[in-house]
């Protein structure tokens, strides 16, 4: 095997994930997602971003946009990521993901754009502001991932279209000019438990949700998040049994065995004869104990402005030159005059 050889073998998959900076992770985020994130740096190079950019397609107020951009940042790193491992950066303060954005956008059509169907969810939703930059969303997004070289990006079902409209951007520009871009493929984790309402078990957990009993915040303090379970809804039986018809039940079980790694039946036997408040006092507990290293590190990290602010100014300085790197390429290959 050659050196070159070697070195492709070895080389590790990139994944690149953005966040928006538009609110804390529940429960449901954290058990369907983020708490395998730490675990993910091992096996791939990951680059991970606060897609600030992106949140401005929707007005913002400003003081708020920065508090929350900041406290998202902390919070990757509070969940796991570390920045000696992976990449972690806010995506304004790379200039590189607005430039290629542009670039990109001339190689996207109208009609490719006009058929995103969150283009049309947010249009009617935000009927005084349908803007441009709600239009061209996906060139960006298109840009974050090619700035990268990304092998895989996690997407759910609304940004599952956006993945399909940057891989068309890929194979146009490639076609034209050769292999510039690595063609991205969507990142799909283990299936985990879905995460329902304590208060509607039949609706999945949302941060958006106007009842705050209805979910649990990654950095609600204890005796919230136990009060939270002790109101979560159930039925009017009192056996622990998972089975259908038993949807809070259902949802709770779900929870407590994510978490402890027991299974149904184990849980079953553990709370025979116990009842509900037995078993939602537990949940709320363990649930508390296992989310007790997020809610402390984050606030250690936001204690010290002084010491994030270098984090992500280092993040920024490595993803700039990473990015740098592709953009001079593409600039070179549309024949734009280096500087």
């Amino acid at each position: 095997m050659t050196v070159n050889e070697a070195t492709r073998t070895e080389r590790k998959k990139v994944i690149l994930s953005g966040i928006q900076p538009t609110g804390i992770f529940t429960l449901g985020n954290y058990i369907g997602a983020v708490r395998n994130w730490g675990k993910m740096q091992e096996d791939y190079d990951c680059a991970y971003f606060i897609a600030d950019l992106h949140s401005l397609t929707v007005r913002q107020e400003p003081a708020k946009l920065r508090k929350q951009t900041l406290d998202a940042f902390a919070l990757l790193l509070a969940c796991g990521i570390d920045p000696e491992k992976s990449l972690v950066f806010i995506q304004s303060h790379v200039h590189a993901h607005a430039e290629l954005s542009w670039i990109l956008s001339c190689y996207s059509m109208f009609g490719e754009l006009s058929r995103m169907t969150q283009f049309k969810d947010k249009s009617a939703k935000h009927v005084d502001n349908v803007n441009a930059g709600l239009f061209t969303y996906p060139a960006l997004m298109a840009a974050d991932i090619l700035l990268y070289q990304a092998d895989y990006v996690p997407v759910g079902e609304d940004q599952r279209q956006h993945l399909e409209f940057t891989r068309d951007v890929v194979t146009r520009f490639n076609n034209i000019y050769g292999e510039v871009f690595r063609m991205p493929d969507a990142y799909i984790p283990e299936a985990g438990a879905r995460i329902m309402s304590l208060q509607e078990p039949t609706k999945k957990m949302s941060k958006s949700d106007t009842n705050v009993n209805a979910f649990i915040s990654i950095l609600d303090e204890p005796n919230a998040i136990v009060n939270k379970f002790k109101r979560a809804v159930t039925d009017s039986e009192t056996v622990v049994c998972y089975r259908e018809g038993k949807d809070g039940i259902n949802n709770l079980m779900s929870i407590y065995s994510v978490v402890t790694g027991e299974s149904y039946d184990r849980i079953e036997r553990d709370f025979a004869g116990k009842g509900y408040g037995d078993f939602k006092l537990a949940v709320g507990e363990t649930v508390a104990e296992e989310l007790r290293p997020i809610r402390e590190k984050f606030a250690a990290l936001t204690a010290d402005k002084a010491a994030l602010e270098a984090l992500y100014r280092k993040g920024a300085e490595t993803a700039a030159r990473i990015a740098e790197r592709t953009l001079g390429k593409v600039k070179k290959k549309l024949g734009l005059l280096p500087r």
